[in-house]
Parts: structure tokens; C-alpha cells; sequence
């Protein structure tokens, strides 16, 4: 038996919100304020007891709090029994034959052996009653703005929402509800949810006993569990021991004491005699008198020595194990029929590599609690990219936020855009192992760029930055504070179409124009090289570039004509082309200056005659001869960028390395940016948005 899926309808941001669980573990990742701390919150304010179940008037999403308010407002009335809107937690469970359904027999609706799904609805829900009772207060208090009814609403809407509602819903069409209120039917031997907190009480200040105190609590769960009887009366028998040498000490140290209070005398001989006697509770004893201690070079150093890195991952572990006790109830020799566990941004105060190892031994640890608790499923949502990459593919819950709506997509469902020819299938486990082990980071991204090679990955940064320090316009971001992920491609950004669109990524692409020429050589077809814009120009090779814009090999003169805007690209209907405001864009060389680059090099080259002036010593990864080729304009820049370079990497840390900062305190101010990088990171930036 096991949650297949959480819905949540109106609570913060997740306003019809579903997520499907894997049966064992789930990895929820996002950007920030994507909505997982909100799911963690929702599941705390529907399944917890007491004070946490509380619903605030934050809580609701602010679009029907606005609907509301219109409500409130209105001269019209609603029909009393009109369900106006609800805030909610819906889970759905599904179950097999050789489930024990014994906890969970009086939550089935429809006995179709057919249907094996379970319902659970928990929700808050305004009707018309009371929101007509709303109104008549609203009105009768003299009414006002906009800002006094929200105001009003603050202190009322909560109440009017009444007792939460809980009820098993019928899977079919035209079936019945359960009411577990009014069937007074408990949840506690069905479903038990914990978490591990992302707001972990964890500090190396001199005072912090949290391990010490979290042994504590592991003692009174153990205690109580069949199987340590042993141990524990053991134990109980030292502190009995242990009674009888401090009651003997006691008898010492208070001698005088005893004396004085027995010569006070009585009513009655022997009234006022007194004795100080040892009574060691167990399962007080560790509250306050044990601390954890650490080895290091051969001595025991207390708990908060200890790096918050460690600490964070030891008090993990600690609360990890002491919730797999308490799920399984010990003293009731049992737990419930689901246990869901929920550990928050396990990552905090942890550097990389030990996030790598948090979340390769996590997956061992519970899955040795699954073995004696099969009824485990755990979410974990974390910002880290390290703890991405050593997630299982399909585990992954990607949360995306957009027009004020969180969707979650399952990366086990993005096999289904890739068809079934081999391909496709070798481009996915292709993609699914580089995006796990590699970049795992750009499912953290607002934005990303993919670009060729070496040169473009050393000196991107540089060129964001000469951007920003020439101005950004207002209410624009500059882009070096911007989320902006780079990843190298080569030649096959196309790879990447499915999952930049399944994300709905804003992605800057920079290639190359690749344009040529084709020549007959006894009797077979060579292509060569050439710019755009010389005699016999007639195609692009970039396949990226056909391949975005939906154009054929022949098309050289669309790429050379098109304007900006239309460098934009969106799918429609499956396929990629130019369109206005789309997701992707195709930065390639255009002309500038007079000429026409066909790779960067080139059309760096071309701008930046002035930068090469400083030597040849300064760029020995430029071949001598076809440098002073150069220099003295025999050869073209397209030449000079075939022929003169040994190491692309070597010349764009050569051009980083030659780099001069101006009066003004502008870095890199002695060369040029291409102008189709520049006009590519401007519209990666927003500026075409602002």
C-alpha cells in the first residue's frame, strides 16, 4: 500500500497542485520560491494535531483572497449551501491483494476489485452561509476600501471557514463520501507523517546539547521496545547499584544535616528523623548527564567541537532513526497502515562532497527501514545539485512556477517525449546521464546558455560582465546576478530540445553560421568553407540552427536576413520554429564592421586587430607565421582563425590574461564582444522584456 500522489488546491502558491510519489524515495528540487517548503508546511497543517493544523489567513492563495473580497464585497447574495472555494490536502493511496486492509476497510468506497484507490480529502471550505454571514458583518461594521475589507478579512475569513473537513471521496463518478468526523473514524493507524525540518536547532556554540539531548529520546523509544529488554534492565540494575553507593555517600556528605533535623525533635519520638536517598531515574538519567562525544587523534572532544557540517549531518541521522521508531509505535508492537517521511534541505551547513555522501547512505538507511517498515515513502526536496546527481533519474520532482501557478513535472515522464526509434532512446539515456552526473545544476537555472566549445565557456563570463558594466536598464537584473547556468554543447544543442522545453527553460544559444560551399574534386562533392557574404555561399551546416528554426541546408539566405526578433524560437505542434516571444533564442555571427564571421574566432579576430597588436609573445598559441600573416592583412580573419590556432582554451585565457581594466574602472576594456554574443546575452538578460 502505498501514496501514489499529494494534491494541494489553494494553499500558497500551489493552487491545483499534484505531485506523484515514487514507492520509495522522491527528490523534490526547484528554484527558490517554487513552492517546497509550502508542500511541507501543507502536509504539517493537514495531517499534524494541534496547534500545527492551524490555518492562517497567509495560507490562502492570494488570487482567492482577492475573489473573496469581491464577494464580501458585492450587494448580491450567494446560495446558502454553495461551496465557494476550499483550501485542502487530497492524497491519493493505492492498494494490491496482499495489502492487510484491515486499518483502512471503512475508508474504501467503491467495491469494484477493479478500483483499488483510496480518496483522502482534508480541506477548509467557505459556503455561502458564511460568507453571506461575512457580508452582513462587513456591512453592519460600516464597510469600507479595498484595503479595510482585506482588512476585515484578515481577522474573520479563518473562522468562517469552520472545522477542517475529513472525508475518504468516492472514485467514481456518482459514488458517496465518507465523513470520518461524522463516522468518528481515526486516521492514527492509517497514516503517520514526520519530518526532518529544514529549521534544525543545530549550532557549535558551547551550550548546544542537541545530539545529547536527541540520545535522550532514543533511549525512552528503545526502552520501550520488546526486543531491548535485556539491555535495559541491565541498565536498570547499574542505576540501582549506583542508588546504593550515592545513598551511602548522601549519608556522609549530609551527616551534620541529618543531625540537626534529628535533635529538632517531634511530637512523637523519631518524628523528625530523615534520610537522603539516590533514586536514578532511567529514563531520565541521559536528559542533561550524557554527551556526545567524537574521536580525533586519539582524544574525546564534545559534541560542539564538531564542524555544523558534520553536526547537521550526525543530528540527521539521529532524527532519522529516532522517526523510523516512533513510526513503528513500538509499544504497540506495530505502526501505521502509511508512513510518510519528509526531510527538508538535508544540505545545509554541508559542503559538496558530503552531500554526495549524505545522499548515497540516506538511500541505504532507508531502505534497511523499509525492510522492517515496508510501508516507508520519503520525499526530500534540496537545493543541492550534488545531491541531484547521485538521485536516481526517475526519483526526481521537478517544481516549476509560472503566472503565479507551481506545476510539478516527473522526470520519469519525460522518456515519453522521445520516441521509439534508436536514436531518440540513445539521445535520452544520453541526456539522462549527463543531466544526473554533469549538470544537475540546471535544474536549478532561471536561465541557461549552451554554447560550442572551450573559447565561448572561458570568456562568457567576462562578456557578462563588460555588459553589465556598460549599463543595465531599469528594472532589469544585471545578468551576472541573474540564476544563468552554461552549459557546453558543441555542435548539438537540438539534444537538449525536449528537456529545455519540458521545463520550460529560457535559453540563449550561440553557435555558428557554419556557412560553405560545395565543389566537385574528381568527381565527388567537398565542402568548404567560406563566409556569408562571399561569392559561392550557399548553405549552413549548423544543424543546430536548422534544426530550431524548422529550415532546410539550403536556407543560408534566412539565417543572413534575419532580424533579431526573429531569432526567437518556440514549439508548435512538435515542431521548433522562429517565432515572436519564444523561450529559445539563436545568437550566430552577423556582419559588423563589413565583414562576416563564420566561427567566433573569426569574427573575434576581425574586431580585435588592436588587442593582437601587443605581440605575438603575448599569444603563443597562435602560430607565428600565420600571425604575421595577419597582422600584415594577407589573410582573411576566417584564414587566420583556421589556420593559426593550436589550443582554443590557450587563447581565451591568453585574451583574459591580456586584459586591461580602464580609467573608469571597466575591466576588459581593451576588446570588443561579438555583436551577436552581446545581442544574445541582452535578450538572455530581459532587456527586450523591460
Amino acid at each position: 500500500m502505498k501514496i501514489t500522489s499529494i494534491g494541494v488546491r489553494n494553499f500558497r502558491l500551489l493552487k491545483d497542485f499534484r505531485i506523484h510519489l515514487e514507492d520509495q524515495l522522491s527528490v523534490v528540487i526547484g528554484k527558490n520560491n517554487t513552492g517546497k517548503t509550502s508542500l511541507l508546511v501543507a502536509l504539517g497543517k493537514f495531517l499534524a494535531s494541534g496547534v500545527h493544523r492551524r490555518l492562517s489567513f497567509d495560507d490562502i492563495s492570494t488570487d482567492k483572497r482577492a475573489s473573496i473580497r469581491n464577494l464580501l464585497t458585492a450587494e448580491s447574495t450567494v446560495p446558502d449551501d454553495q461551496i465557494l472555494f476550499s483550501v485542502g490536502l487530497e492524497l491519493t493511496i493505492k492498494y494490491d491483494d496482499t495489502d492487510d486492509l484491515s486499518s483502512v476497510a471503512k475508508l474504501i468506497t467503491n467495491l469494484d476489485p477493479e478500483d483499488t484507490r483510496i480518496v483522502l480529502d482534508f480541506c477548509y471550505e467557505l459556503v455561502g452561509k458564511r460568507l453571506n454571514d461575512l457580508s452582513n458583518k462587513w456591512i453592519d461594521g460600516g464597510g469600507g476600501d479595498v484595503d479595510a475589507a482585506d482588512a476585515f478579512l484578515r481577522q474573520n475569513l479563518v473562522e468562517a471557514l469552520g472545522k477542517l473537513r475529513r472525508r475518504s471521496k468516492s472514485t467514481v463518478d456518482g459514488g458517496y463520501d465518507i465523513d470520518l468526523d461524522t463516522e468518528r473514524l481515526s486516521l492514527d493507524d492509517v497514516i503517520a507523517f514526520k519530518c526532518v525540518s529544514a529549521r534544525r536547532d543545530v549550532t557549535n556554540k558551547d551550550t548546544d546539547q542537541t545530539l545529547s539531548a536527541q540520545a535522550a529520546r532514543l533511549y525512552r523509544l528503545l526502552s520501550k521496545n520488546s526486543g531491548n529488554e535485556g539491555p535495559v534492565e541491565a541498565f536498570k540494575n547499574k542505576l540501582r547499584e549506583a542508588d546504593d553507593t550515592f545513598s551511602t555517600a548522601y549519608a556522609d556528605i549530609f551527616k551534620d544535616l541529618i543531625t540537626k533535623v534529628h535533635d529538632f525533635g517531634g511530637v512523637r519520638v523519631g518524628e523528625s528523623a530523615i534520610k537522603i536517598a539516590s533514586t536514578l531515574r532511567h529514563r531520565d538519567i541521559l536528559s542533561g548527564n550524557t554527551t556526545v562525544m567524537y574521536e580525533q587523534a586519539d582524544y574525546d572532544l564534545p559534541e560542539h567541537y564538531n564542524g555544523l557540517g558534520y553536526m547537521n549531518l550526525i543530528s540527521m541521522i539521529f532524527e532519522v532513526d529516532l522517526l523510523m521508531k516512533e513510526f513503528r509505535k513500538p509499544q504497540a508492537g506495530d505502526g501505521a497502515a502509511l508512513s510518510l517521511l519528509f526531510v527538508e534541505e538535508p544540505e545545509a551547513h554541508t559542503h559538496p562532497q558530503m552531500q554526495y555522501v549524505f545522499i548515497r547512505n540516506i538511500q541505504k538507511l532507508l531502505t534497511t527501514a523499509g525492510e522492517s517498515l515496508p510501508s516507508l515513502q520519503t520525499v526530500l526536496s534540496t537545493h543541492s545539485a550534488h545531491i541531484v546527481a547521485q538521485a536516481e533519474f526517475d526519483s526526481i520532482k521537478y517544481l516549476q512556477r509560472s503566472a503565479q501557478q507551481v506545476q510539478a513535472h516527473n522526470l520519469r515522464e519525460l522518456e515519453g517525449h522521445f520516441s521509439g526509434d534508436e536514436v531518440e532512446e540513445r539521445r535520452f539515456r544520453f541526456l539522462k546521464q549527463y543531466l544526473t552526473l554533469h549538470r544537475a545544476e540546471l535544474f536549478f537555472a532561471d536561465k541557461v546558455v549552451l554554447i560550442e566549445g572551450d573559447t565561448e565557456r572561458i570568456l562568457l563570463p567576462a562578456m557578462m560582465r563588460k555588459l553589465d558594466q556598460a549599463g543595465v536598464p531599469e528594472n532589469v537584473a544585471p545578468l551576472l546576478s541573474q540564476n544563468v547556468s552554461v552549459v557546453e554543447v558543441g555542435a548539438h544543442s537540438q539534444i537538449y530540445e525536449k528537456f529545455i522545453d519540458f521545463l520550460g527553460l529560457r535559453t540563449l544559444i550561440i553557435t555558428d553560421i557554419d556557412s560553405g560551399y560545395e565543389e566537385n574534386i574528381n568527381e565527388k562533392k567537398v565542402s568548404r568553407h567560406c563566409c556569408p557574404d562571399d561569392t559561392g555561399a550557399a548553405f549552413t551546416s549548423n544543424s543546430s540552427l536548422l534544426f530550431y528554426h524548422g529550415k532546410e541546408r539550403t536556407d543560408l539566405d534566412y539565417f543572413v536576413n534575419l532580424g533579431p526578433k526573429g531569432k526567437t524560437c518556440a514549439k508548435q505542434d512538435g515542431v521548433w520554429k522562429s517565432a515572436t516571444n519564444g523561450s529559445v533564442y539563436t545568437a550566430y555571427q552577423t556582419k559588423e564592421a563589413g565583414y562576416h564571421g563564420r566561427s567566433f574566432e573569426d569574427a573575434f579576430f576581425s574586431l580585435n586587430e588592436d588587442l593582437l597588436q601587443l605581440g605575438h609573445d603575448r599569444f603563443p598559441s597562435l602560430t607565428k607565421k600565420w600571425y604575421d600573416k595577419f597582422m600584415a592583412d594577407e589573410i582573411t580573419p576566417l584564414e587566420f582563425a583556421e589556420q593559426a590556432v593550436n589550443s582554443k582554451p590557450s587563447l581565451a585565457i591568453e585574451v583574459l590574461l591580456n586584459s586591461e581594466i580602464s580609467a573608469s574602472g571597466h575591466a576588459y576594456s581593451n576588446w570588443k564582444t561579438p555583436a551577436y554574443i552581446e545581442e544574445g546575452l541582452k535578450w538572455l538578460r530581459g532587456d527586450c522584456d523591460a
